[in-house]
């Protein structure tokens, strides 16, 4: 009944924009298909309303997502409704307060002439949420957010393969490595951070997903927070092995996962020591000369590519198939070689480079190429590097 009563009471006014923006980022932890309905919720805290901070949280025993937003608070409470739901209703308000007020199993928004309203769950059935992590470092949210862009789409969507579906993440000193593969090709992407510890080591093994959500949703020009728990060393060791959780917090927003628990690919002992022939390509060129000739590539079939001194030849379909060919210059070393990959692939690669130019190294037309980017200063080690096998053909 006390429950009940605390449902009852919860009644605040809010910006639209500000509580947009909270519901959006929590409704990331929903699940899209919850195991039990209550797990569709979303909870609305508002149990000091002398603080003005409304607490929006979703969980489902795996991801949990918590946002705060400034309220003007009329009366405490603590509500549970549908998470999709609301961030589908709170998105198409229109640019004016919006009022939320409970009444028994119903809640009522307001905003200007538009009205909803939304039937409560069970709050007493919801679960309680993990604590966050301990901080062991923060990271650049634009160079997080890139990392996942480049990273991310490698990673498997066969859930058989737990280790495939995650990006394994490796902290030392000032460096951060991510790396994932599908086992037909692997990308590593190193960057900087600032550890809360420097001589801290550490690795973590995210769900790909995770890392995805997390950053489509960052504030640019930000930091984000990270946080590692391991039930075996302690929140914020020095030396953590790869299972626990994981927390991300920017700009006072906050997402936590359980790590998965398995060893990853000694995926460095995959990568070429040498080459037999290299190419500098114009990444943004070559992107689209891929995306037009592959126009005629059925789904699975092979793109060639055929390296000569100063030119790439690009060639797609055979026989009485639709068929594109084009030509663009490069500068090539090596002896002439024909290759050919998986569409897809390809322009993940090539996708994945920031670089004005990218360089691929080739061993034989059957083993890995490695795709990289081109630093400023040629010197440094590139820290992108993309590996793919090749298809064979006839």
């Amino acid at each position: 009944m006390g429950r009940r009563q605390e449902e009852a009471g919860v009644r605040f006014r809010v910006d639209q924009q500000g509580f947009a923006d909270a519901v959006a980022w929590t409704a990331r932890a929903l699940p899209s298909r919850p195991a039990v309905p209550v797990l569709a919720g979303m909870r609305l805290d508002l149990s000091d309303p002398a603080s003005g901070r409304l607490q929006l949280s979703s969980f489902d025993y795996e991801v949990s997502a918590r946002a705060a937003v400034d309220v003007a608070a009329v009366e405490a409470g603590t509500v549970l409704v549908s998470g999709r739901l609301l961030a589908e209703i709170v998105r198409n308000l229109p640019d004016r307060p919006v009022e939320v007020a409970a009444d028994g199993p119903r809640v009522t928004l307001t905003c200007g002439g538009a009205r909803f309203t939304l039937l409560t769950l069970p709050l007493e059935d919801y679960p309680r949420l993990p604590e966050m992590p301990a901080a062991v470092g923060s990271v650049a949210a634009d160079a997080f957010a890139l990392a996942a862009r480049q990273v991310t789409p490698v990673a498997s969507r066969d859930d058989t393969l737990p280790m495939l579906t995650g990006v394994h993440l490796s902290m030392a000193a000032d460096s951060m490595t991510w790396a994932a593969t599908d086992r037909y090709r692997i990308v590593v992407r190193e960057l900087w951070w600032h550890p809360e510890h420097p001589d801290l080591a550490a690795t973590a093994l995210v769900p790909a997903r995770t890392l995805a959500e997390t950053a489509r949703a960052l504030v640019n020009g930000s930091n984000v927070g990270i946080a590692l728990f391991s039930p075996e060393r302690g929140a914020g060791d020095s030396t953590m092995p790869s299972e626990g959780m994981i927390g991300f917090d920017n700009a006072g927003r906050q997402m936590t996962t359980r790590l998965i628990d398995s060893e990853f690919v000694n995926y460095q002992a995959r990568f070429p020591s040498d080459f037999s022939a290299r190419a500098r390509v114009p990444t943004a060129p070559l992107l689209e000369a891929v995306k037009r000739v592959a126009l005629v590539a059925e789904r699975g079939t092979p793109l060639r590519l055929s390296f000569s001194a100063h030119e790439v030849v690009l060639e797609a379909g055979s026989g009485d198939d639709a068929q594109a060919l084009e030509a663009m210059q490069v500068e090539f070393g090596g002896d002439e070689l024909s290759i050919a990959f998986n569409v897809q692939y390809l322009l993940d690669g090539l996708g994945a480079v920031d670089s004005e130019h990218a360089d691929i190294g080739f061993t034989s037309p059957t083993k890995p190429a490695v795709i990289s980017n081109v630093p400023a200063d040629e010197s440094d080690r590139p820290d992108l590097r993309y590996l793919v096998m090749p298809l064979r053909v006839s």
